[in-house]
């Protein structure tokens, strides 16, 4: 499901520096955060989301969403833009 959401939509951010600039900005319609990246990267945007009520999927790896990203290496949080 998470693949299909992100490989269908044209706007969306890759990492988590990118993923909580949206996310402050109000862009952010959903996050995806692999399960296996490391807790002090994705924590700040978890609970960012959670305050703004963005829908949070989990991922099982890092590999798997930055293949769903389209890059080559792995991810540990992406998002769907407006």
């Amino acid at each position: 499901m998470a693949d299909e959401r992100l490989l269908s939509s044209r706007k969306k951010t890759v990492g988590a520096k990118q993923t909580l600039k949206a996310l402050e900005r109000g862009q952010a319609k959903a996050v995806f955060v692999a399960k296996d990246a490391d807790r002090f990267v994705v924590d700040p945007i978890l609970q960012l989301s959670s305050q703004k009520g963005i829908p949070i999927i989990q991922v099982d790896t890092m590999q798997s969403l930055g293949k769903a990203c389209c890059i080559e290496v792995g991810c540990a949080v992406a998002a769907i833009l407006e």
